[in-house]
């Protein structure tokens, strides 16, 4: 139905109020909604973004008016990468602080305006965009465009001398990445996931302000916090990054509900698998694996290593790992050479792993894996994150506190022999699939540890129709190989675990064949 003319003035008016004390709550500039105004700096805390997130979900939503002006709408990837950052223009990057910010330009699929306020001595002072600040070559408006805003930002540590290195990236709705030292960019964590894999379509909310605080050098660390929105929700999220050999993102939110919210994610996190030793499809390309994580690792609420190798399917898959207070998860890299996947360009061992410690008790939920069908490498068809068991009711909030490691190995891993290869192929012309699956240890250097090893193997539906342990003390590794029938069944769940004397002597395998 479309709303009459009268009716959209009387919303936007509405909205303007609502944002307006919103905004006076915060301690900042009063304006249109979201639209900073230019003036002297405001006292600013951080009971004041949560203040702007419960007032704002007491009114309707207001979709973003995200238009690019000309030249910068609709532009290609080329052109939009082409815009670059004029040298010297990073805030801080003169003062020897340890950090810079870089603001990016918004334009190609960075349409969405991210406010960013800059945050000292308890004062606010909102960026305003500065053409000069940018070189865009031949994108030249033909008439001034204002104050456009920005599509996120650029986080800089400083590095050897005057120079400066990538440490983080927030961009694009709620998403944002980090690395560590030596990396590429790779996965990529959200603030929020919400109705994600469901028939009605996912909704993205997005950090709509940004506040940043001024460090110190002796800190070290880089504390942020952000308003986010979308038709559901509201919120507030509170950061602190550290980087380092590995880079620490500490998370604090609290989310709001507009209206009931039955699906929402925390934690969560996306990736590429284009493919790899588990996947059953053709692939013709002259690299022998294409993939920055190979699982997704899990220490349960019971202290249980659980491995989830993942693929690239044929249709989507949506698994559900039932838990309460969940110890740790992640998508993780675990293999780190060069040859694994023999790409020059990409660098997929470089990739970070992504790990995450909840801090406090999460209560009762599941970790929620979804992998989507992808034909190219610049998709991310692989998602993890905690859905909570219980519902968010319109009005009520809901809070969660975690630490992310963006590293080379997670700080917390199993103390047991882990798995470092999954694979899986044809047998012949029959329906059964010959799986092997590698586990390694320094243990397994000593026969006496290797002597009583033995694989237990379930599987439902379906039957494990042969198996056989190949044990190599030089190469410190058990392999398992076994044969799947699965008969007349399209899919089959199997958990593989190695163990001695009775007791488990290994983390957990898990994965779901799919015909």
């Amino acid at each position: 139905m479309r709303e009459s003319s009268e009716l959209i003035g009387q919303r936007r008016d509405f909205l303007k109020l609502v944002a307006g004390s919103a905004l006076a709550a915060a301690g900042l500039p009063l304006g249109d909604t979201f639209a900073a105004t230019i003036g002297p700096p405001a006292p600013f805390s951080r009971d004041g973004v949560l203040n702007m997130a419960q007032t704002l979900a007491k009114s309707p939503y207001a979709a973003p008016k995200n238009a690019v002006p000309d030249p910068f709408a609709n532009l290609t990837y080329d052109q939009y990468v082409a815009i670059r950052a004029m040298p010297g223009s990073q805030i801080w990057s003169g003062e020897k602080i340890g950090f810079a910010i870089e603001p990016l330009h918004r334009g190609f699929i960075y349409a969405g305006k991210m406010d960013i306020y800059i945050v000292e001595d308890g004062q606010a002072q909102k960026l305003i965009y500065d053409p000069g600040a940018f070189d865009t070559g031949t994108l030249q408006p033909t008439a001034p465009v204002g104050d456009i805003g920005f599509s996120g930002f650029r986080v800089l540590r400083a590095g050897d001398g005057d120079t400066f290195a990538e440490a983080a990236i927030f961009q694009g709705a709620s998403f944002f990445r980090a690395l560590a030292r030596g990396q590429n960019f790779g996965v990529t964590a959200r603030g929020l996931s919400i109705h994600t894999g469901d028939a009605q379509g996912e909704e993205f909310p997005q950090f709509r302000i940004v506040w940043i605080e001024k460090p110190t050098l002796a800190s070290n660390a880089l504390t942020l916090h952000a308003l986010v929105e979308s038709a559901s929700v509201t919120g507030a999220f509170h950061f602190t990054l550290r980087p380092g050999e590995a880079t620490i993102i500490d998370t604090e939110l609290t989310i709001v509900a507009r209206s009931d919210v039955d699906h929402i994610g925390f934690g969560a996190m996306t990736a590429t698998y284009l493919f790899g030793g588990l996947d059953h499809h053709k692939t013709d390309d002259i690299r022998p694996n294409v993939f920055e994580v190979s699982g997704l690792q899990m220490l349960s609420g019971k202290g249980e290593w659980l491995w989830r190798p993942v693929a690239n399917r044929e249709t989507l898959q949506i698994s559900a790992f039932v838990d309460q207070n969940p110890h740790g998860f992640g998508l993780i890299q675990r293999d780190r050479s060069f040859e694994t996947f023999g790409d020059d360009d990409a660098h997929w061992e470089l990739r970070p792993s992504l790990w995450i410690e909840p801090i406090g008790d999460w209560g009762d939920g599941e970790v929620q894996l979804l992998e989507i069908p992808s034909d190219s490498e610049n998709n991310d068809n692989i998602i993890a994150y905690w859905r909570p068991k219980a519902a968010l009711a319109a009005g009520a909030s809901m809070s969660f506190a975690y630490r992310q490691f963006w590293c080379w190995t997670p700080p917390a891993r199993p103390p047991m022999p882990a798995t470092i290869v999954s694979r899986m192929g044809h047998i012949g012309a029959t329906k059964k699939r010959r799986f092997v699956v590698e586990f390694a240890d320094e243990s397994f250097a000593d026969p006496s540890r290797t002597a009583q090893i033995s694989a237990k193997i379930l599987v439902a539906p379906g039957q494990i129709a042969a198996s056989r342990i190949f044990v190599s003390h030089e190469r410190k590794t058990v392999r398992i190989v076994f044969d799947l029938d699965p008969g007349s069944e399209t899919s089959c769940e199997m958990r593989l675990l190695l163990e001695a004397g009775g007791k488990p002597a290994s983390e957990t395998w898990l994965y779901r064949w799919t015909a």
